[in-house]
C-alpha cells in the first residue's frame, strides 16, 4: 500500500510553496485556477512538488500523461532525436515526417495526416477542412457551410471555438462571434437530424464528453450519427483528444459502438506528456483539398514531435494500455458505483479509466472537494461546480488507485 503523504498546510508564515504561487500569480495572467500545490518532479502516477510532498495524480493532464510522468521510452525517444534535429519547418522534408503520417494514418485505419501543435489548433483545421470540402466536393454554396456541434461542448478556446460553446464562462467578452454553427443537444439524434441541411458540411462531436463531467452519450447514438451523415453527404467528424488513445480501454471511443467517422481529432495523449502534437487525420478525398499556403504551422509535425509520437503509436499497437484501461476501469467504476446512494454521490459517469464523480452540494463544491484530497495527497479537478474528473495514468497500478479511492472515502465521509 502506497504511503500515506503528511498532512499539508502545518503551521508556519509563508512557506516555499506560498512564495512560488505568489510570485507566478504576480506575473502571469489568471486565465486558470489551480490547485495551490507547486509540482518539480514526477514519476508513473505520481508528483512530487517543492517541499517534497508527494502526491497520486488521478487527473494526467487531463489524458495528456495517459502513459504516465517520464515514461523512459518516451523520454529516450526525446533525448535521441534532441541530439538529431528538433525543427526544420515545414519548408523542409525531415526523416521523421513520413513514417509519422504513415504510422498514424495506419492506427486510424485512414489515409492521410495534417499535423498540428495543440487540440484547438487541430480542431480549427477540422473545421477549416470541412468548410473546404462542403464548396469543393459537396458543393455548398460559398459561405453558406453549416457545422453542427453539441451543447455542453469542449472543443478549446480559440475565438472560433468559443464561438460554438454554449459555456458562457467560455464566450463571454470574447464576441463578436464565428457564425457557421448550430448547437444542438448532446445525446439526442432527433435534434441533430432537424439541425441538418443540405448546407450541412460536418457533425463535430466528442464521443465522450469530458469538460462536461464525462459524459457518455445514449448507447446507440455514436451509430445514429454514423448514419445520418453518412445518408446525408455529412462528415462526422470526432474530436478525440480527450477519450482517445487508449483511455476508454480502446484506442478510439468511437470503438465502443464500431463507429469510423469521417475524420479523427487527435492530441494530448499523441505527444505523451513530452510535447504538444495534435493532428487531423482523415481520407484522401477529404484531406486532399488543401494546397499549400492555404494552411499549416511552423511548429506543426516537427522532428521531435513525430518521433515521441511514432513511440507513442507503437505503444498503443501492442494493445497493452488498452487492457489496462479496460480492466482497471471496470474495477474502478465498480467502487465508484458504491458509493452512489449513500448521500455523498448522487452519480457517477464514464468509460475505461476516465470518470466524473457528482457530489451532493450537501458535501462541498467540487473544488473544496478537490481541494480535501490534495490535503491527503490525491490530485484530481473539478468541473461545473459540484463534479470532480478522475483519469489516472494508464500505467497506475491497482494498490495505488485503490489508495486513491480510499482518500476519497475518507475525504466523503467527513
Amino acid at each position: 500500500m502506497s504511503p500515506k503523504p503528511p498532512r499539508h498546510r502545518t503551521e508556519h508564515p509563508v512557506t516555499t510553496t506560498e512564495r512560488s504561487i505568489a510570485a507566478a500569480e504576480a506575473h502571469s495572467a489568471h486565465n486558470y485556477h489551480p490547485l495551490p500545490i507547486v509540482v518539480a518532479s514526477a514519476e508513473g502516477a505520481w508528483m512530487t512538488d517543492i517541499e517534497g510532498r508527494r502526491y497520486l495524480d488521478m487527473l494526467a493532464g487531463y489524458s495528456a500523461l495517459n502513459f504516465g510522468h517520464g515514461n523512459p521510452r518516451l523520454i529516450d525517444a526525446a533525448k535521441a532525436q534532441l541530439e538529431r534535429v528538433t525543427l526544420t519547418s515545414r519548408a523542409f522534408h525531415h526523416d521523421r515526417f513520413a513514417d509519422f503520417c504513415t504510422q498514424l494514418a495506419e492506427l486510424c485505419g485512414m489515409e492521410m495526416v495534417l499535423p498540428m501543435n495543440t487540440g484547438a489548433e487541430a480542431v480549427e483545421t477540422a473545421v477549416k477542412t470541412a468548410r473546404k470540402w462542403g464548396y469543393r466536393v459537396k458543393g455548398v454554396p460559398d459561405n453558406q457551410a453549416k457545422i453542427v456541434v453539441a451543447r455542453n461542448n469542449f472543443h478549446g478556446r480559440t475565438t472560433t471555438i468559443v464561438s460554438f460553446s454554449s459555456d458562457p464562462e467560455a464566450r463571454a467578452d470574447f464576441g463578436p462571434y464565428t457564425p457557421g454553427f448550430e448547437i444542438v443537444p448532446y445525446g439526442d439524434p432527433t435534434a441533430l437530424d432537424e439541425a441538418v441541411t443540405d448546407n450541412t458540411v460536418a457533425v463535430l462531436l466528442e464521443p465522450i464528453q469530458g469538460e462536461a463531467g464525462v459524459l457518455v452519450p445514449p448507447a446507440g447514438y455514436l451509430a445514429g450519427v454514423r448514419e445520418l451523415t453518412r445518408e446525408r453527404n455529412v462528415l462526422f467528424i470526432a474530436d478525440e483528444i480527450q477519450s482517445g488513445l487508449g483511455r476508454t480501454g480502446r484506442t478510439f471511443a468511437c470503438e465502443h459502438e464500431g463507429v469510423v467517422p469521417d475524420m479523427y481529432v487527435l492530441g494530448k495523449a499523441l505527444g505523451g506528456g513530452v510535447v504538444p502534437v495534435s493532428a487531423v487525420v482523415s481520407s484522401r478525398e477529404i484531406l486532399g483539398v488543401h494546397r499549400p499556403g492555404e494552411h499549416g504551422s511552423t511548429f506543426g509535425g516537427n522532428p521531435l514531435a513525430c518521433a515521441v509520437a511514432l513511440e507513442v503509436i507503437d505503444m498503443l499497437r501492442t494493445g497493452e494500455y488498452q487492457q489496462r484501461a479496460t480492466e482497471l476501469g471496470d474495477h474502478l467504476h465498480a467502487e465508484l458505483g458504491l458509493l452512489v446512494g449513500g448521500g455523498a454521490v448522487e452519480a457517477v459517469r464514464g468509460r475505461g479509466l476516465w470518470a466524473g464523480v457528482d457530489v451532493a452540494r450537501s458535501h462541498g463544491t467540487g473544488r473544496q472537494i478537490s481541494e480535501k484530497l490534495m490535503d491527503l495527497g490525491v490530485l484530481v479537478k473539478d468541473t461545473h461546480g459540484s463534479t470532480i474528473r478522475i483519469a489516472p495514468p494508464l500505467v497506475i497500478s491497482k494498490e495505488d488507485l485503490d489508495w486513491g479511492l480510499d482518500q476519497l472515502r475518507a475525504v466523503l465521509r467527513g
